[in-house]
């Protein structure tokens, strides 16, 4: 189809391009993939996506690209995206990961961050000298919604890349969700509330600074200090992994009067989020006591409200406040 727009910039090569940090559950591999749709067939840029994920478990990293560039030039490129003209956030808890997850922003890179906290908050967290930020609240819109947080954060982007139409947009989640009919009018509505509700500031940079380098792993391991036959001496396990960012929208609130200790909510729970010790139940009787959930480790998977026989954990929209205030933490850890 004939060209309907212009890229507002592009790189050395010819390509604006774009980089979606999330984790597994929000929905950043169908996002690029809507995008994509949309600015190929929907505006006729020439275009490619891909993802870049680990284990596909729910929790675990999620990087996902996408380049645009002129209908008539190739792509020969399939390279992550090191220096993202847009950089897309789809939970603010990730920007605690450190520098790793905003490497390659420069003073005109546009930031988007799913976050319910003021701009300029924002900003601080992000460490950004000068360029866009757009913040959106998506996992409330979601909720409020019934949709997911990334057609949300596909309207934020959107209204953020100054180009895309949003029809096109539109379309290209209505083909994507075709088979899913009764989850469309939602997720169409969360797309409109993205675009519309999304704050967006332009700061000024004094000072005009390349991109930093994106870091390069290095291994410590080589042939001359390999273990012997290959051995994994410190092998990786997720029992200290943050999975807060996993959450979308909803967390489980512990009753401690309703609960009888029977153990279900543990059993289902995927990453042992509860807290147990030894104790006097209410009968009087030595055993194992349910004294709450470490908020770090939940997801929102909500399994344990499914197991629980005396409705002792229940479904709730998450809220800050009640997570700092009521997790009982694991392993004599205090620190929140």
């Amino acid at each position: 189809m004939p060209l309907t727009a212009t890229l507002p910039k592009t790189n050395e090569h010819g390509f604006y391009e774009m980089r979606m940090e999330s984790i597994g559950g929000l929905g950043a591999n169908v996002a690029g993939k809507i995008f994509a749709e949309a600015g190929v067939l929907g505006m006729g840029f020439n275009g490619v996506n891909f993802s870049s994920y680990g284990a596909e478990k729910k929790g675990t990293p999620v990087k996902t690209f996408v380049r645009f560039c002129d209908p008539r030039q190739h792509i020969r490129i399939a390279a992550p995206v090191e220096f993202p003209h847009m950089l897309i956030v789809f939970h603010e808890n990730l920007l605690a990961t450190g520098k790793a997850l905003t490497h390659g922003m420069a003073h005109d890179t546009t930031v988007i961050v799913n976050s319910k906290h003021p701009v300029d908050k924002v900003r601080e967290v992000v460490g950004m000298c000068g360029g866009g930020l757009g913040v959106v609240d998506a996992i409330g819109i979601a909720v409020d919604e019934g949709s997911r947080p990334n057609t949300v954060l596909l309207g934020a982007m959107t209204k953020a890349s100054g180009f895309m139409d949003p029809e096109a947009v539109r379309r290209a989640i209505s083909h994507n969700l075709a088979k899913y009919p009764r989850m469309l009018p939602g997720n169409l509505k969360a797309f409109d509330r993205g675009f519309q509700e999304l704050e967006l500031t332009e700061y000024a940079c004094s000072i005009k600074h390349p991109p930093e380098p994106p870091p390069r792993f290095v291994s410590p391991l080589g042939y001359e200090n390999a273990p012997m036959g290959g051995a994994i001496t410190n092998p990786g396990n997720t029992m200290l992994r943050d999975l807060t960012p996993s959450r979308t929208g909803y967390i489980p609130q512990f009753f401690p009067e309703d609960c009888i200790n029977d153990g279900h909510c543990e059993y289902t729970c995927p990453d042992y989020c509860f807290t147990f010790e030894k104790g006097i139940d209410r009968k009087g009787k030595e055993g194992m006591i349910n004294l709450g959930i470490d908020y770090r480790y939940c997801k929102g998977c909500l399994r344990c409200v499914q197991a629980c026989p005396t409705e002792a954990l229940r479904k709730a929209v998450e809220d800050e406040d009640y997570v700092r205030e009521h997790t009982v933490p694991q392993l004599g850890r205090k620190e929140w």
